[in-house]
């Protein structure tokens, strides 16, 4: 059984991936306002359910 819920590491290693890719050029997903960092421009993909990686359990 597993649950649709991400613990802090799966959180943890999701967001630095995304925010990563963010870093080195790959496009956002949504619109990003001047001054966001890129673990901000990943944290609001996060919670608009669009990031496009998966969770291997």
């Amino acid at each position: 059984m597993s649950t649709h819920t991400l613990n802090k590491f799966e959180l943890a290693r999701i967001l630095g991936a995304r925010a990563l890719q963010i870093s080195y050029g790959a496009p956002p997903l949504m619109e990003v306002k001047a001054g966001e960092s890129s673990i901000d421009v990943a944290r609001h993909e996060l919670d608009a359910g669009i990031i496009p990686l998966v969770v291997l359990r």
